[in-house]
């Protein structure tokens, strides 16, 4: 059984882990699910990390939501990088997934991006564990977008 940990914030301004964790049951209805919520971008690292190595996570995504200033911009260049230091300390894959609030016009449109974006990283996290390094491969060169409609390929 594949242990999945979802982390996400209290700043986010639609529940992203919701529609994660969706497809990550649809995907294998039997997988073990930890949530662990934290107020911002920042404390995701230490979520990431503790899901990881004290919940025996294999993997994990993180949801976080981006402001838009530049203090929240430089925010969440720190939290990526610690998100990546997690990754590396203790060879499991983190997914980084962020919604940037000034990406999108309405909040209609946030809402759809933060959505979709969660449910694409989800599946890619979870055929990542399932099925192994080269599960994404098919599609590598794709142009595929989470958030977003792909864009194809450039032939």
């Amino acid at each position: 059984m594949v242990r999945v940990g979802v982390a996400d914030t209290t700043f986010a301004r639609v529940d992203m882990a919701r529609y994660a964790i969706e497809a990550i049951q649809e995907i294998d209805p039997n997988a073990e699910i930890v949530r662990y919520t934290v107020p911002g971008i920042k404390d995701l690292p230490v979520a990431a990390l503790r899901l990881i190595e004290e919940f025996g996570c294999d993997g994990v995504i993180t949801l976080g939501w981006v402001g838009s200033s530049l203090t929240d911009k430089l925010s969440y260049v720190v939290a990526s990088m610690g998100l990546i230091l997690v990754q590396l300390k203790t060879r499991r894959h983190v997914i980084d997934v962020t919604v940037h609030e000034d990406e999108a016009s309405s909040p209609e449109e946030l809402r759809q991006i933060a959505i979709d974006r969660a449910r694409k990283h989800a599946r890619n996290l979870m055929m990542l564990l399932l099925e192994g390094p080269e599960a994404l491969t098919p599609w590598a060169g794709k142009g595929l977008r989470q958030g977003r409609p792909d864009v194809g390929p450039i032939e």
